[in-house]
């Protein structure tokens, strides 16, 4: 499936004071710390004569990338994703993503630094779906996924920074550059209560960013490897894309004239039938490594409204921000810090006009950087 970014880990640090549960406060800081403490510098990890060669070939790597995001893409140049940490776990933290059964729209969670977001981060996975049944008796549906990265916004640059983690090390090339840029992102503009415009908007810089690191630095063998993946992420994104608009039109529909006799239930059921028969017909073109489609059969089989409205917050905005990039100057540094200026005025202004200027970019003034 499509691969799913989180900053819950920070939403969790920023909401501690907000939270009654004294069992969420504790797993939050001492799930972070713990990470924090099992950090060391790439340097030290790549002298280390233990160290196995393809995680010293990673690490380079990725400090190559992390350079790249500074000169090319005008990210910030701080401490950030040049120490390491092994967790010896398969996540960072487990998200958990709650919306109603009629309804795209999740469920929020509101803390006085982060502000308002629509998911809650666990570093442990059963207390995650230990919330997720607790939701569920609630009557919301619910997805819970792991996430392999996380920012801190910068926040923790003054104690080493948001570290490379093993979740995501040994990611291909074009893959983890994307990943190391979209993080970084989050480190230029966040705007609170709203996590549909921040994940787009990281989004958008992962993936130009990205193709700029395959088409300048990656040999010619990652880059077609990248592009069969990707061409099976786009395909996909644009199946649930397809469907979410069918089921948000039905969940309207519904709203503004209530479909009586079951028959709304029987229409999302046949909806959903029709997103699974056309996700096997696309599976069957990927050939038959396992390898290949176990992420997106996993995601097909739990797909809801919790799914889609996880996925929405990464996909929906997306292109607005891209075209307001190529207006802005393009892939030049200039170009780089226009579009980033244009996007913090955006992130200042309210909610619904930010979105309204996203599906108008021709509607956004790019201050002149000084």
């Amino acid at each position: 499936m499509s691969r799913l970014l989180t900053l819950g880990l920070w939403v969790a640090l920023g909401g501690l004071s907000g939270c009654s549960s004294a069992g969420y406060y504790w797993q939050a800081v001492n799930g972070h710390w713990e990470l924090m403490r099992a950090a060391r510098p790439v340097a030290d990890w790549v002298a280390e004569p233990q160290t196995p060669k393809a995680l010293r070939e990673q690490l380079k790597l990725t400090q190559r990338i992390r350079e790249f995001a500074t000169d090319e893409l005008q990210l910030p140049d701080n401490p950030s994703y040049r120490r390491y940490a092994d967790l010896k776990r398969p996540a960072v933290v487990w998200n958990v993503v709650a919306a109603p059964p009629d309804s795209l729209t999740p469920k929020t969670w509101c803390f006085p630094v982060a502000g308002c977001v629509s998911y809650r981060g666990y570093f442990n996975e059963a207390e995650a779906r230990a919330e997720a049944r607790s939701l569920e008796n609630d009557g919301l549906e619910t997805t819970v996924y792991g996430v392999p990265a996380y920012s801190t916004l910068g926040w923790m640059n003054w104690a080493g920074g948001d570290p490379l983690v093993s979740t995501f090390i040994h990611y291909p090339e074009g893959e983890l550059a994307r990943l190391v840029i979209h993080e970084l992102a989050h480190q230029v503009v966040y705007a609170a209560d709203d996590t549909m415009f921040n994940e787009s908007f990281a989004t958008a810089v992962e993936r130009l960013g990205g193709e700029r690191w395959l088409s300048l630095h990656a040999s010619p063998a990652a880059r077609e490897a990248y592009a069969a993946f990707d061409a099976r992420r786009r395909a996909f994104r644009a199946l649930t894309l397809s469907t979410r608009r069918e089921l948000d039109a039905l969940y309207k529909e519904n709203k503004a004239h209530p479909i009586v006799n079951g028959s709304y239930v029987a229409m999302k059921t046949e909806i959903m039938r029709r997103f699974r028969d056309n996700y096997a017909i696309l599976r069957a073109t990927w050939g038959g490594d396992p390898a290949l489609v176990r992420g997106y059969d996993a995601w097909v089989a739990r797909a809801n409204n919790a799914s889609f409205a996880a996925q929405a917050a990464y996909d929906e905005l997306v292109p607005g921000f891209v075209a307001l990039f190529e207006r802005g100057g393009g892939a030049t540094p200039e170009g780089w810090r226009r579009f980033y200026d244009a996007v913090k005025l955006l992130a200042a202004s309210p909610k619904e006009e930010r979105r309204r200027l996203l599906k108008e970019p021709s509607l956004v003034t790019h201050p002149d950087p000084s």
